[in-house]
């Protein structure tokens, strides 16, 4: 850890969904490495308690609503000249359930709060990024997108799409020096446990956990370890990457 201290020393990093879960564990260990956090969430409360303890900026943002995350980005620049990191950590899931039988508000949910967020906060913070020729858009997808389990169909497909997106963003913006990369996280110790396992009992917990060879779940603290490098200048080589995150539920 000693080597890790202060990797984000200068710079400013908005956590999306940073009000909890790997959100907020994110926002601790960043601003623990030197970085000004913004701490955005649907959730202003929760987002003004992280903020605190991190010495951090709260937000209210609906990630996925054109218009709110246009005045994130107007209230953002009213307080910094500069932003160098994006992560989109916000997410959301349906219960497990036979895909034909998610009704298409579910559908339209899932998929503007995991991939029409990507596309809104590109289209706001990829230009400023352009200009200052650097830039880190970290995207938080889910080993459903890699390898899915059955009766979350919608939620593995949308995964998938950020890790397509995340891909051509890399490829795109690499002559600009904008880096994009994906954490794909298994399972973890979160608010959105209980809908990935349909019902959170120590059946369904064992069930799961007997698919991960480390034999346990992620934990928030696993993802900002992975996010930190990922966003720090030692990964300054690393573009388009997934990095699986998972105890080795992939392989």
């Amino acid at each position: 850890m000693k080597g890790l201290i202060m990797q984000l020393k200068g710079k400013t990093a908005i956590i999306t969904g940073g009000g909890s879960g790997f959100g907020a564990s994110m926002a601790d260990l960043f601003a623990k490495n030197g970085a000004k956090v913004i701490v955005a969430d649907i959730n202003l409360d929760s987002a003004r308690k992280v903020a605190e303890g991190t010495g951090g900026y709260a937000l209210e943002v609906d990630v996925s609503n054109a218009k709110s995350v246009e005045q994130m980005k107007i209230d953002i620049f009213k307080e910094h000249k500069k932003v160098d990191i994006v992560v989109n950590n916000a997410g959301t899931t349906h219960l497990p359930a036979p895909m034909e039988t998610i009704e298409e508000d579910e559908f339209d949910r899932v998929f503007n709060v995991n991939c029409k967020s990507v596309y809104l906060t590109a289209k706001h913070f990829v230009p400023h990024f352009k200009e200052n020729k650097s830039g880190v858009v970290l995207n938080i997808a889910s080993t459903a997108g890699v390898s899915p389990r059955p009766n979350l169909n919608w939620y593995n497909s949308s995964k998938g799409w950020m890790i397509l997106a995340s891909k051509t963003m890399a490829i795109e913006l690499a002559p600009f020096g904008i880096r994009v990369n994906v954490i794909n996280p298994v399972a973890g110790e979160t608010p959105l446990l209980k809908s990935f396992l349909g019902e959170d009992t120590p059946e369904m917990r064992g069930k799961f956990l007997s698919t991960i060879p480390l034999g346990r779940f992620s934990m928030p603290e696993d993802i900002a370890s992975a996010a930190l490098f990922l966003c720090s200048d030692s990964a300054s080589m690393i573009t388009g990457a997934n990095l699986e995150v998972d105890g080795g539920r992939t392989i």
